[in-house]
This record gives structure tokens, C-alpha cells and sequence, in this order.
């Protein structure tokens, strides 16, 4: 069984942009639904399929599959709800984790989101100088709800 555990975290400054390069996401919704999800994606040159659960905690059930490059523009371009996520996804190591920013685009313009996962719920993690506040437990900030209210309409 697929597990994630997450925090999220709004990003403040700069500091962060040097430290890595980043790669370019779209993803779209079939269904986003009261508990779960399912999510087509696009990461560079790579299709992806994910289903996810409820959250309970930073906790929930997270289940990825490669799929065909083709398969995944199709589906984005012919059933996804609009509009899509987009995004660059930056991935920089810092003291034992890798943290993900997310740089929005599109209809999210302007939200910066760092993530980092976790073995478990209470694990101990520092923080880099460029983390502001945590949103770990604010739904907005799922992709899946700005997917139906992005930031741009906040």
C-alpha cells in the first residue's frame, strides 16, 4: 500500500531559487471527490497516474503508475477538469530531506509551495531559511482544490 506523509509550507524570499533547476508539471482532475482524487501528470517527458485518499493527519493513501506520454496529453487535453495545474517543481536536498517547491503558474501565478515528506507524522524536521508559514492542514493549498479555485481568484 501507497503511503504519504506531508508537510506544506508557503515559500518567503529567494534564497531557494539557486539551488536547483526545476522541471515543468501539468496535471489535471478526473475526479476530485470528498476523500479522494484522481490525477493525470505530466513531469518533463513522463506520464503519470495517481489516485489518492482522504487526509487524515498528514497522512493518506497515495497510488502512482508511469503511463504512456501520449496517453497522459490525452487525457489532459479531453477529460480533466480545466483549468490545469501548472507548475515547475524544484527539488533541493537540505539537511537529510528533499524538499519540492512548487512555482505556479497559469491560473495559480504567484503561489510558491514547498513540501517535504516524511517516515512518520511526528518526525522532526528543520527548517530552510526560505520556509514561511505552514499550510499542512489548509486545503486550499491541495492542488486539487486549485484546480476548481485557483489562487488568482483568492
Amino acid at each position: 500500500m501507497g503511503i504519504e506523509i506531508e508537510r506544506k509550507f508557503l515559500v518567503t524570499g529567494d534564497g531557494w531559487r539557486s539551488l536547483a533547476t526545476g522541471t515543468s508539471y501539468r496535471q489535471g482532475y478526473l475526479m476530485a471527490a470528498q476523500g479522494r482524487t484522481v490525477r493525470v501528470r505530466i513531469a518533463g517527458y513522463q506520464g503519470y497516474l495517481t489516485i489518492k485518499g482522504a487526509t487524515q493527519g498528514l497522512t493518506r493513501r497515495e497510488f502512482e503508475y508511469e503511463i504512456p506520454l501520449a496517453d497522459a496529453e490525452e487525457m489532459l487535453h479531453h477529460l480533466c477538469d480545466r483549468p490545469l495545474i501548472e507548475k515547475t517543481r524544484y527539488k533541493i536536498p537540505f539537511k537529510g530531506l528533499m524538499w519540492e517547491v512548487d512555482e505556479f503558474a497559469g491560473e495559480n501565478q504567484g503561489l510558491i509551495i514547498a513540501e517535504v515528506e516524511l517516515e512518520n507524522e511526528q518526525q522532526a524536521i528543520a527548517l530552510p531559511e526560505w520556509i514561511g508559514q505552514d499550510v499542512s492542514h489548509d486545503p486550499r493549498y491541495y492542488n486539487a482544490y486549485l484546480s476548481k479555485h485557483p489562487y488568482t481568484r483568492w
